[in-house]
């Protein structure tokens, strides 16, 4: 209930926790402690070697642990004969000394089981942990709520095809790195070194703007005195600065705000190492392994802590205004390397979450092109399903004059996160966050608008004008009438545990496979059977077609056009665009995520063919789909019965060119081919020539082998003339002889063709004429 005590309760809890992490900023921002010195950070990483090695001596993984410790006490005793620190030698020789008698203990161990069989080895006492503590590890957390848990995307169980295996692997290397799918054994990944951690692929390229303003890569121990991976979890504390991503930081900045408002873990999960209690911990080494969904599966990215800066020790990457926090660079780095770099092209959120979170994306558009778009419902969708946990929200702006960006305060083609949605009395309300951190909207409802607030409203969208105006955080409240008069695009990341059952196919479109433009055929076009058992009160399936992208310049520029377009033809193959009439037809967008929405109302089964469809396809594109569905459903592709082709090429010129049946006189003269069946069997004959001319044949029956039955005929024809491409498909043709004659529909129509002859059975083709 809008206003209620609890949400109340809730609104000040958060408006407390904000105040507390502003107060622990500007604590931060003015304390000069001195940086580490060089034997106090290899401290810190002794320690964190030993700690990977209590990891690794609890799992039983005793000569993993054996070598962490060997490291451990080699890096401590080299530490400790260049200090003069006493204190400092003290805790050195402590650790060191509690490293070697563990080590000791676990070879020991490791010798009298060699002796035993491994089933009766005495496991040496667990270890424990007394370290002394190297600092405090701050965590404000929200009182958890009721919350549909968050899934991962990857459906559980499911074994890849040859082919499959084969799509991960062309496509695992991106932008001339390889990215591993992430497998349970990367959990094991090694992340504590005697030295700092260099990442082998090198330095990331910067952006132009970055390059004018650099002064050197830096680790956060080089700027900070006590650099923590997450002091919290919050929206308002990500700043982007000139990096041109801020579709990634507003993605970045709704997935802060949905962990902290639903104390579940969607951002921090993806980024490792995590102690025990599966919270990302600062690493001293400076190794870090994110997990981010590209190319159709989760995938590794190993990332150092190196950090561009200027002249002024002002970090020139995305960071948390919270000092020492580390967390919103480490991941923007990670993801900036799989894109080839700080010289990132742009992008939208339906990408960017979809890589970090894996939850299906979806875009609507507000204006020109979407004539469906309704205002109402489209809030009342939003509002519903953005406090019930569904999905997260970013809009975005179109392209705007200088002028009108300026007198809006808005961006042109510029992303925000919506952090929040209201009604009340009537009104309608986003709360949206520049990625900039600064630069709020101008208009109606802006801290400077004295007309429109009231007390009430003030009070209810916890919101004061007057203390607004003395510093832009670029976040503001916006009606919903406005924002769709003057932003362009709203995209939604949907939770995968919406969905009950869900599966995946990877696979590949070769370029060489149809024609470019698929106007008139289909016959190339990957298709799919969707088999649904739609049960009482209707379901929902939804189906999403990822393209996998490989490199910078296609990101850029994306001329890829890809759709889904669903007919209901029981699963069998769909030759013709638009016969029979698509059932949801698809818009061709040049986006790699493509979402269809299947919304079944009848009980009972329904099944559909679905066909990957491009615009003016170029490049051979490799492609993930996967099915969501409230249901059981089965989803393959439609396999061809076809195993031996043949094909034959021919012309229409001068004397042949006869034209088709209405045209006596001329249509003896076609060119005329006879193919020779040895057995029963199913026959596809397809004719393809020039888009210009509208084409068909006929297949005539010469002679059959034994009694011809219900099977037999006389004549069969491709049907209606068709531009450029036709067909006849017969389930069961007598073994026997035929003829075909290809004909354009007007005389004089010259031009070359293909006849496609597609059996199970050996076949022989001859031109009669």
């Amino acid at each position: 209930m809008a206003g209620s005590n609890l949400e109340n309760i809730q609104e000040k809890i958060n408006e407390y926790l904000e105040r507390v992490q502003a107060l622990h900023s500007a604590v931060q921002s003015q304390k000069t402690d001195p940086l580490k010195s060089k034997q106090q950070l290899d401290l810190e990483r002794a320690h964190f070697l030993v700690t990977q090695a209590f990891d690794e001596d609890d799992k039983g993984n005793a000569e993993e642990a054996i070598e962490l410790y060997t490291e451990a006490v080699e890096l401590c005793l080299k530490t400790a004969t260049e200090t003069s620190e006493a204190g400092l030698q003290s805790k050195l020789k402590q650790l060191a000394r509690q490293a070697l008698d563990r080590a000791e203990a676990l070879k020991e161990s490791m010798s009298k089981s060699s002796q035993k069989e491994k089933s009766t080895a005495a496991k040496p006492n667990q270890p424990v942990r007394t370290f002394f503590p190297l600092g405090p590890d701050f965590s404000l957390n929200d009182k958890p709520q009721t919350i549909r848990a968050v899934q991962a995307s990857e459906p559980q169980g499911q074994r890849y095809t040859a082919e499959e295996i084969e799509v991960l692997r062309k496509t695992s290397k991106i932008n001339g790195i390889e990215y591993v799918p992430f497998m349970s054994v990367d959990l094991r990944e090694r992340f504590a070194f005697p030295m700092p951690f260099s990442d082998k692929c090198g330095k990331l390229p910067l952006s132009p703007k970055q390059k004018a303003m650099f002064a050197k890569w830096v680790r956060p121990d080089d700027i900070t005195n006590n650099p923590t991976m997450i002091y919290t979890v919050s929206s308002f504390s990500i700043k982007q600065t000139i990096v041109s991503d801020c579709s990634f930081v507003a993605s970045l900045a709704i997935s802060a705000a949905y962990e902290r408002r639903y104390n579940k873990k969607l951002i921090t999960s993806i980024i490792y190492p995590q102690n025990k209690k599966g919270e990302p911990e600062y690493n001293p080494c400076g190794k870090y392994m994110v997990k981010l969904h590209i190319n159709g599966v989760p995938r590794k990215v190993i990332i150092d802590d190196q950090l561009p800066v200027d002249h002024s020790g002002e970090l020139l990457c995305s960071y948390s205004n919270n000092k020492n926090e580390l967390w919103v660079s480490l991941i923007e780095k990670a993801y900036m390397k799989v894109m080839g770099g700080y010289d990132f092209p742009g992008s939208n959120s339906n990408i960017d979450l979809h890589a970090l979170t894996g939850w299906i994306p979806e875009r609507i558009a507000m204006h020109s092109d979407n004539q469906a778009f309704n205002k109402d419902s489209t809030f009342r969708m939003l509002y519903q399903r953005f406090h019930k946990g569904d999905v997260l929200i970013t809009t975005a702006t179109g392209v705007m004059s200088e002028e009108e960006g300026e007198k809006w305060g808005l961006v042109p083609t510029h992303a925000y996160a919506v952090l929040d949605i209201r009604e009340y009395k009537g009104l309608r309300f986003l709360q949206l966050k520049n990625p900039w951190s600064h630069l709020r909207w101008k208009g109606r409802y802006s801290e400077n608008d004295i007309r429109n607030w009231t007390p009430d409203l003030q009070k209810y969208l916890n919101f004061d004008p007057r203390t607004a105006q003395k510093i832009d955080n670029g976040i503001f409240w916006i009606s919903w009438e406005d924002l769709c008069q003057y932003y362009d695009v709203i995209y939604l990341s949907w939770n995968p545990s919406l969905f009950k059952e869900s599966t995946c196919i990877h696979s590949t479109w070769d370029a060489k496979q149809g024609p470019v433009k698929d106007a008139y055929s289909l016959a190339n076009n990957p298709q799919y059977k969707l088999e649904v058992q739609c049960p009482q009160g209707g379901a929902a399936v939804w189906v999403l077609l990822s393209r996998h992208i490989t490199d910078k310049d296609d990101f850029a520029h994306n001329r890829e056009f890809i759709t889904m377009v669903v007919y209901k033809t029981d699963g069998k193959k769909v030759y013709y665009p638009a016969d029979p009439p698509p059932y949801i037809d698809g818009i061709r967008i040049n986006s790699p995520h493509y979402l269809t929405k299947i919304k079944l109302t009848s009980p009972g089964p329904h099944t559909f063919t679905l066909v990957v469809s491009q615009y003016e396809k170029q490049n051979t594109i490799h492609y993930t789909i996967r099915v969501y569905s409230l249901c059981k459903f089965t989803f393959s592709k439609i396999p061809t019965p076809y195993t031996i082709s043949k094909r034959v090429n021919g012309q229409w010129k001068g004397h042949s060119a006869g034209g088709c049946g209405n045209f006596r006189d001329t249509y003896k003269n076609n060119p005329i081919y006879q193919i020779q069946l040895d057995k029963n069997g199913p026959l596809l004959i397809e004719l393809r020539g020039p888009r210009q001319y509208s084409v068909g044949f006929e297949l005539v029956t010469v002679s059959t082998v034994g009694d011809a039955g219900s099977c037999g005929f006389h004549k069969k024809s491709s049907g209606d003339y068709r531009c450029g491409f036709c067909y006849l498909e017969v389930e069961n043709i007598l073994a026997g002889v035929y003829n075909i004659i290809p004909t354009t529909f007007l005389p004089q129509q010259e031009g070359p063709f293909f006849l496609d002859f597609n059996s199970t059975t050996p076949l022989k083709v001859s031109q009669l004429q």
